[in-house]
């Protein structure tokens, strides 16, 4: 048997919001093709370059680069009206001609209509305070509708029945809503927006998406599979139920690209220096605890900026530390705005996202972020001496008691001006060489700022 070309895949390892989209820009120069595999218009992946600063949603993050095809690939959830924004904001950019050349669409992929982002609201809302911090985009409602076999998906634009199924979607939508308060003259203007964003839809094209990466592997293309979200999101081995609707790790690329596991070659998994969350759930290293994340649900970064206008990073506080962190990694969420909670790297949590992921090589983002503070900690261990309590911490099911901090020697601001690993701080360099022998994995690659050029091969 001949020897089989790999699709190279990078996930996050924590709860989204690592850096992929510039790290992925970064890495598009080695491969011809990045493709999508999950998720939808929830992601917000950024990319620095030139004084710009772009965030993606739906359109994979290689869409920059001349010659290189961007697939969204059969495990997507597609908003047909955030995809046609997205395309005309970057037409500002790069000739609308030339993103049609640069965008391949699977035609199994799922589509998201108005009525997907009214009952995602409504779920929401009817959960109180056991709310999960959906992005409120319809992701869930678009997925559930998958699995119950009643959803669209792209090659249905193609149908001459496409508007009579989407009428006859909305109306069970709509049965569904019938109870609550639904503006309906706004909701006919947007599903009218649905079916001329499809229209446009269509002047990109539509592929067979399995068959499609099948042929470009046995043509020798290069393929990076681009996730979003992160690992703790992940709808069966995350946080749950604090976490999205689609497979964010390694089993993803197989059911949401159409690809055998064994066409896989290197799994990048990319970092955060520290940890961040958006929305609830269990963070056991939050700066902060109980109060950042009530800080987190409740306020907005209007306030906190009137409140706190210059937090100490190295503050005896971890609440306002926290803040200082969240200000400096600009950490806000790229989709929704809201506040990201702040913690310590988390190694239990990273060793187990490199466990079911089969990480190959590590990716480290934002130690620039870090810059600055006087000592800087890393979680080792939830619950001393206690295997199993450990795991169920990881998993959300347990809070720890008793945590085990290691302590590092924080490193000077001007971390962005290096350009070789041998130039970095030394105390940087021993809390790499750390992660890298707890999680037997190589850091290959080292981000020190959110430009595409700051960034130091190992």
């Amino acid at each position: 048997m001949k020897q089989e070309n790999k699709i190279n895949v990078l996930l996050g390892l924590q709860w989204g919001d690592e850096g992929k989209g510039k790290i992925i820009d970064y890495l598009t120069k080695n491969y011809d093709i990045i493709a999508r595999f999950q998720g939808g218009p929830n992601a917000g992946h950024t990319i620095e370059f030139e004084g710009k600063k772009y965030i993606l949603h739906l359109i994979p993050s290689g869409i920059f680069h001349p010659d290189k095809i961007n697939l969204m690939g059969n495990g997507m959830v597609i908003c047909p009206i955030a995809f046609q924004k997205e395309v005309e904001e970057l037409a500002q950019d790069i000739p609308l001609e030339e993103l049609k050349k640069r965008i391949v669409i699977s035609n199994r992929a799922n589509l998201i209509m108005p009525t997907h982002r009214l009952l995602d609201c409504i779920n929401e809302k009817s959960k109180g305070d056991k709310k999960i911090g959906t992005t409120g985009k319809g992701i869930g409602p678009a997925y559930s509708d998958h699995t119950s076999r009643i959803g669209l998906v792209v090659g249905d634009i193609d149908n001459n029945d496409f508007a009579i199924k989407s009428s006859a979607l909305n109306k069970k939508h709509l049965e569904i809503l019938k109870d609550h308060d639904v503006d309906m003259d706004a909701l006919t203007k947007e599903n009218y927006q649905f079916l001329t964003a499809a229209k446009f839809m269509q002047e990109f094209e539509f592929v067979n998406g399995p068959y499609w990466i099948d042929k470009q592997l046995n043509t020798g293309k290069k393929i990076l599979a681009e996730g979003a979200q992160g690992t703790f999101l992940d709808i069966d081995h995350g946080n749950y139920p604090f976490v999205t609707s689609s497979n964010t790790t390694i089993g993803g690329v197989c059911t949401g690209l159409g690809v055998s596991a064994h066409r896989i070659g290197k799994v990048y998994g990319l970092f955060k220096a520290y940890c961040t969350r958006v929305g609830a759930g269990p963070f056991p290293t939050e700066l902060g605890g109980e109060e950042s994340d009530e800080w987190c649900a409740t306020k907005k970064v209007e306030d906190e900026n009137t409140q706190y206008p210059d937090p100490d990073i190295n503050s005896s506080d971890p609440f306002i530390q926290g803040i200082a962190l969240r200000r400096k990694g600009s950490e806000f969420g790229a989709t929704t705005g809201r506040l990201r909670r702040t913690g310590w790297l988390d190694l239990p949590a990273l060793k187990y996202a490199c466990m079911i992921n089969g990480v190959t090589d590590l990716i480290i983002s934002k130690a620039d972020v870090l810059s600055g503070l006087k000592t800087v900690r890393i979680y080792e261990t939830h619950i001393e001496g206690d295997e199993y309590a450990n795991e169920q911490a990881v998993m959300g099911n347990q809070k720890p008691n008793h945590p085990v901090f290691r302590i590092f020697g924080g490193w000077e601001n001007n971390l962005r001006k290096k350009k070789r690993y041998i130039d970095l701080p030394l105390n940087l360099t021993k809390y790499l060489e750390y992660i890298q022998r707890e999680t037997e994995r190589p850091i290959v690659l080292i981000s020190t700022g959110p430009d595409r050029s700051e960034m130091i091969f190992h």
